[in-house]
């Protein structure tokens, strides 16, 4: 025992007897009196007896979830890699305000979400609604603490949730819950979420996740292998974690593509037909052949081998045969299940047979004289495994950093990632990671897209968290996690660049090899507060300061990604200056943000457009320009807003 100097705490004595007694009577360390009550064989009811997965603080949680932001996304070009012509995205900022600000913009559009949490180790430091009377301003407040250099600070922005806290177990899942419930909405109808988690919290996920998700929407709880650490005081060595997987509907989830690794790529799992000889031809075989007619098709080169007229037997209705050595004729048809398509293939000269279910059937003949009948799939043979060995472990990803030149504790290995990215399976689709770390689920998209020429891509969000300056990384340059992603991409991409260069231009990758960099900001807009006008006095004040709502600091660029982002455009869209106004994805929109005359005007409604948006100072109180524009547009059609 160790000496702390202070007097027995006889209270804190008999709780704890009394939890090795009743441990179901206890909840986060503290008694709960109806569990006891009910343990002590007391005849009770329990308050709001249903099963549910109920915790301290959760209607607060879900006060946080429904509090809309005002936050916005700015660009920053200069951190980015061919930001013009990419698909990529990585979003600086805390994740639970980017989610909010992507709802409009990316609602139902993304295929797959891969995060991997805080596992609640007892020295996780995370944001949570950890003060549960604070107000929205206060938590607002709260999540934008910053250093005088601008960076996000422990103290003011992150709260330990150590083990002795009353509230272990709930702040984690206040900290989890609404940012789970903004992920689903984001995903797209066929869309499924992938989360990373260890024992400490697998149970509370699991029901988290069928709150939320469904239960009926579970797909799989992935066990993978890893190297694992010896408890040192159970001395039990745990080598696996756990991904748990659910579908946004898994009624549209449809069938994953072969992926075990242990099954060689030349196996017929990874062709989308399926052949089997079903008539064979070979030594100490019967012949089991017939008189095939011109031209029926063969897997060798015409003229390689032409089979003899006596050594193949007429065909007749009893798909008779002789057998080479005995010269006794063999029935063949016990057993040859596409004997009656062999002969309507036969008789619909030599074209592939197509059944009531739409599988397409054709027959050819092998260069050892076998009959070999080949069948379209309907669908795409597979399955996938759930408990993942040799997919790569933690010390695995720390080296393959170590070799980009970057350090980050505890990564994901990209192997593991790209299985389940494959789990997913679409080659097109956009790929979210909101808790990205070091951005390994970047890393396995561009690797994959480089396979297998696909043009899948990725959004990842990380907060700028200030690294640990005793650590190599923070040494090096890297001031926050946030930078050490940002250079992990850049500097795959470095390597996949160079791993073409000695190829043939046929040969070279086309993939999409870049990332746009945006960071959460406040709004440019001035935000009208309700709060604190005591008088006329200060409301007169209040509307004087905001007659323009733009703030007077604000950039044109980033008011411009602003209001498409609040329109529901994609970070990534078209954006083309035309000398007066912006016109997006190719006539979408049209922002007129730096002036407004009549020429302009003009050529806007020249560009027979759907919106419009302007800011209301350009008319600088011209009120019948301003009247004019709306009209006009409404002629023609148009929604006109002005800001």
């Amino acid at each position: 025992m160790i000496m702390d100097g202070k007097s027995l705490n006889v209270t804190e004595e008999k709780i704890n007897d009394l939890k090795k007694i009743f441990p179901e009577a206890f909840t986060e360390g503290k008694i709960d009196w109806e569990k006891l009550k009910a343990a002590l064989g007391e005849d009770i009811e329990f308050r709001n007896e249903r099963y549910v997965l109920n915790w301290a603080g959760k209607s607060d949680a879900f006060r946080i979830l429904q509090a809309p932001t005002t936050a916005t996304l700015v660009p920053c070009k200069e951190e980015s890699v061919k930001f013009d012509d990419t698909g990529n995205i990585f979003i600086e900022g805390e994740n639970l305000e980017v989610l909010k600000v992507l709802q409009k913009s990316y609602f139902g559009k993304i295929k797959m979400i891969d995060i991997d949490p805080p596992y609640n180790t007892g020295n996780d430091n995370f944001i949570y609604p950890d003060r549960f009377s604070e107000t929205k301003e206060e938590y607002l407040e709260r999540i934008g603490d910053k250093d005088e250099l601008g960076y996000m600070t422990r103290e003011g922005l992150f709260r330990k949730n150590s083990k002795d806290s009353g509230h272990y177990h709930s702040n984690w899942l206040s900290m989890m819950y609404p940012r789970l419930f903004l992920a689903r909405n984001l995903l797209r109808e066929d869309g499924v979420i992938f989360v990373s988690i260890d024992d400490r919290e697998f149970h509370n996920l699991r029901l988290l996740m069928n709150e939320i998700f469904g239960e009926e929407n579970f797909i799989a709880n992935f066990i993978w292998m890893n190297e694992g650490n010896i408890d040192n005081q159970s001395r039990i060595k745990r080598n696996h974690e756990y991904v748990l997987m659910y579908a946004k509907n898994e009624e549209n989830f449809g069938h994953p593509p072969v992926i075990d690794p242990n099954i060689p790529q030349s196996s017929k799992l990874y062709k989308d037909y399926i052949e089997n000889t079903i008539v064979k031809n070979g030594p100490g075989n019967p012949v089991s052949s017939i008189k095939l007619p011109k031209g029926f098709p063969v897997s060798f080169k015409e003229g390689e081998i032409e089979p003899k007229e006596d050594f193949w037997p007429k065909l007749n209705t009893a798909i008779n045969v002789k057998d080479c050595k005995t010269q006794n004729e063999v029935t063949v048809s016990s057993g040859w299940s596409s004997k009656d398509i062999f002969i309507r293939f036969l008789d619909n000269e030599l074209k592939p047979v197509i059944d009531t279910k739409g599988q397409e059937t054709t027959f050819y003949l092998s260069d050892t004289g076998a009959i070999i009948v080949k069948k379209k799939r309907l669908e795409q043979q597979s399955h996938v495994l759930t408990i993942l060995r040799n997919m790569g472990t933690v010390q695995e990803a720390s080296k393959l950093l170590e070799e980009l030149g970057v350090e980050f504790s505890y990564p994901k290995p990209v192997k593991l990632i790209k299985y389940l990215v494959q789990v997913a399976d679409d080659i097109e689709g956009i790929f979210l990671d909101f808790f990205a770390g070091s951005c390994t689920t970047a890393h396995a998209v561009l690797d994959l897209n480089k396979q297998d020429n696909g043009n899948r891509k990725f959004i990842c969000v990380q907060l700028p968290e200030k690294c640990d300056e005793k650590l190599e990384a923070f040494k090096a340059g890297y001031k926050t996690i946030a930078d050490i992603g940002k250079e992990r991409i850049r500097r795959v991409i470095k390597k996949i660049k160079e791993d073409d260069e000695d190829k043939l231009p046929f040969e070279k990758t086309k993939q999409d090899l870049g990332f746009k960099v945006f960071k959460l900001q406040p709004s440019n807009f001035k935000i009208w507060q309700e709060d604190g006008i005591k008088n006329e006095e200060e409301l007169l004040e209040q509307l004087t300061f905001y007659t323009d709502p733009v703030d007077e600091n604000a950039e044109v660029e980033n008011i411009l990604y602003e209001l498409l982002l609040k329109s529901g455009i994609a970070l990534t869209a078209k954006i083309e200056d035309k000398g007066g106004y912006y016109l997006v994805n190719d006539g979408e929109i049209a922002l007129m943000l730096e002036k407004v005359d009549e020429e302009i005007i003009k050529a806007v409604m020249a560009e027979k457009l759907k919106k419009v948006i302007t800011l209301d100072r350009l008319f600088k109180n011209n009120d019948q320009l301003k009247t004019n524009t709306a009209l006009q547009m409404k002629d023609a059609g148009i929604e006109f807003k002005s800001v």
